[in-house]
């Protein structure tokens, strides 16, 4: 088993996971909450796009994903409430950028996941004696 790992740049608290106190219930409902707006797949494309380009306007984002602005719009308000994206007007153009370091690393641990889960999913499993029946 690995050792814990290094705190992120840029999050505060402790170093490890493993050395914070067990989460209160109003902790686990506050990150259940985040997860919540984060588990949609519209968000978490409009996420990794401002994080590929570092800023683009809602159109060129729109065009990325491939959806309409004001679809775009009403998911990128939802991040910008959580407070992990923000905006800036440059004459008749809003840009949109992530301002939350964490969200990049989540990103990146995120597909670490899925990429880990995929890999167990395709192994061959050990028989176990127990059948399963539809």
């Amino acid at each position: 088993m690995a050792g814990p790992r290094s705190k992120t740049p840029g999050c505060s608290g402790p170093e490890s996971l493993i050395s914070r106190p067990l989460l209160s219930p109003i902790q686990a409902g506050g990150l259940a909450a985040v997860f919540k707006v984060l588990a949609n797949d519209t968000r978490l494309r409009l996420l990794h796009a401002l994080i590929r380009d570092e800023e683009l306007c809602l159109t060129d984002l729109a065009r990325k994903i491939g959806m309409k602005p004001q679809a775009v719009s009403n998911q990128i308000q939802r991040l910008a409430d959580l407070g992990v994206v923000r905006s800036r007007r440059i004459g008749n153009n809003v840009l949109y950028q992530v301002v939350d370091v964490c969200v990049r690393s989540l990103l990146e641990e995120a597909f670490c996941l899925m990429e880990e889960v995929n890999g167990r999913s395709a192994r061959p499993r050990r028989r176990t004696g127990l059948s399963v029946r539809s």
